[in-house]
């Protein structure tokens, strides 16, 4: 599989939205309220059916939801702790560290599921969704537990009133409870969702000023190590601790080198954070997407 034709799109749309707002009039007054738009509704719309859609079979993916979700603690702990490492927290800036740990564990749902139903077919699919519904509640938590204790705002209540939490915590309820969305009803959410990805990246790349990224090279270089090297071997690892079986195993790898969630930019840019940076992490996590796939698949072969 060519994976950088697979993540062409992604990057495509937010090198377009970057060049839109520097060449043209659609500038940054233009973008404002379009980022508005997303976090507030067109990404939680996308969300929430994404997760509706499939029916979560909980039973049979047991070692899988075990080994992501361990995955993601390793992620999340080790984004936690990069301000506190004696020899690397004093050279870090804590706002912009706050913003971009997020960009070390969430993931970009909309390649995984490519990637999932080109390798897995229905049922690659239907074990990305049972990690998609339950790692992305969790994780959208974890993103904004930092920024939200770092900020001064009250951390339970920005995590409650979340857009995106919300729609995520709901899909998986609505999931667990057997309810679906009408069929009369679906193609409404499909063209949400899609017009929720070309403005989410577009309005990344929008933001995206890559002089901001100059001052946090290492903090980047750091977050991204964690996203694109540490997390494929720890999942080999996982893969071999909890004997996964060949599909499980595929899936899990591929979960574990995905590029980081576009909507990383938006969070970080709705709270009043370095929205630029983190848009930039962003930009780069998707290129590096195109090694960091390759380099699991190739540890999932060894095993």
């Amino acid at each position: 599989m060519n994976y950088a034709l697979l993540l062409f799109p992604d990057f495509s749309l937010i090198l377009l939205g970057y060049l839109i707002c520097r060449f043209t009039p659609l500038n940054r007054d233009v973008w404002g309220p379009v980022e508005a738009l997303v976090y507030y509704f067109l990404f939680p719309v996308l969300l929430f059916h994404s997760i509706v859609r499939s029916p979560l079979d909980l039973r049979a993916a047991s070692d899988l939801i075990t080994a992501g979700l361990l995955l993601g603690l390793v992620a999340v702990l080790l984004a936690y702790a990069l301000p506190h490492l004696p020899w690397l927290g004093r050279r870090l800036d804590r706002r912009d560290a706050a913003a971009s740990a997020q960009v070390a564990f969430r993931f970009n749902s909309f390649i995984a599921l490519a990637l999932a139903e080109r390798l897995g077919g229905p049922q690659g699919l239907q074990m990305i969704a049972v990690l998609i519904g339950l790692c992305v509640p969790l994780f959208n938590v974890a993103a904004v537990w930092p920024m939200a204790r770092h900020g001064g705002h009250r951390v339970l209540g920005a995590i409650v009133r979340n857009p995106l939490i919300i729609a995520t915590t709901l899909g998986l309820a609505c999931n667990l409870l057997g309810l679906r969305i009408p069929d009369w009803m679906a193609p409404t959410f499909v063209r949400i969702g899609n017009a929720s990805l070309a403005l989410g990246l577009m309005s990344a790349g929008a933001g995206m000023q890559f002089a901001a990224m100059a001052g946090g090279a290492l903090l980047g270089a750091s977050v991204l190590a964690i996203r694109h090297m540490v997390l494929p071997l720890v999942a080999i690892v996982l893969v071999r601790l909890l004997r996964l079986d060949g599909p499980q195993a595929v899936v899990l790898m591929s979960f574990s080198a995905l590029p980081t969630a576009s909507t990383c930019y938006v969070l970080a840019q709705r709270m009043g954070y370095n929205g630029p940076y983190v848009a930039g992490l962003v930009t780069l996590s998707t290129l590096l997407g195109v090694v960091s796939l390759p380099f699991a698949f190739w540890l999932a072969s060894r095993y």
